[in-house]
């Protein structure tokens, strides 16, 4: 999968969707405190996408998109409490690129890979809109929170 494809993905779900949101275009950047900046909103209301590998035992790993406002740091023992985990880290940049089909910096909040469960930290809904990069390090959306919950049905839960 291009990385490419994941923005052409999101762009339609949203539109099949009658999505509220919009596409802001800017110069590439990943950082979350930078290109908050460039677009003009708020920090906390900016999503930081994490990707996240649970131990569980010996032979299982899970998966996760981690989901946390921009002005925070996730709590991984949160996440790792999730599913009972015995062992949590942020997956390998490789991996994480593999079940994204993103750079990083570029994930958006949306999960197209059964093997990523993805989880939302309530904090970030406490704006209207959820703003994030789009599957690209130049483009980001402003979406609103009610259309993110119906169509992306993360777990909710306090991770950061």
């Amino acid at each position: 999968m291009e990385f490419q494809d994941i923005y052409q993905k999101l762009i339609s779900l949203l539109n099949e969707t009658n999505a509220r949101y919009r596409v802001v275009e800017h110069a590439p950047e990943g950082q979350t405190e930078l290109v908050s900046h460039m677009r003009g909103n708020l920090l906390s209301q900016a999503v930081k996408s994490l990707v996240v590998l649970v131990k569980v035992g010996k032979k299982e790993s899970r998966y996760y998109l981690v989901n946390i406002p921009g002005d925070r740091r996730a709590d991984l023992n949160a996440v790792k409490a999730l599913c009972s985990g015995t062992h949590v880290m942020f997956a390998p940049a490789e991996k994480a690129r593999e079940l994204t089909g993103c750079e990083m910096g570029a994930v958006p909040p949306f999960s197209f890979n059964a093997q990523l469960t993805l989880v939302l930290d309530p904090a970030l809904l406490e704006h209207e809109e959820l703003v994030f990069n789009a599957g690209r390090l130049d483009r980001s959306i402003f979406l609103h929170k009610d259309d993110y919950l119906k169509i992306a049905k993360p777990v909710l839960t306090q991770i950061s």
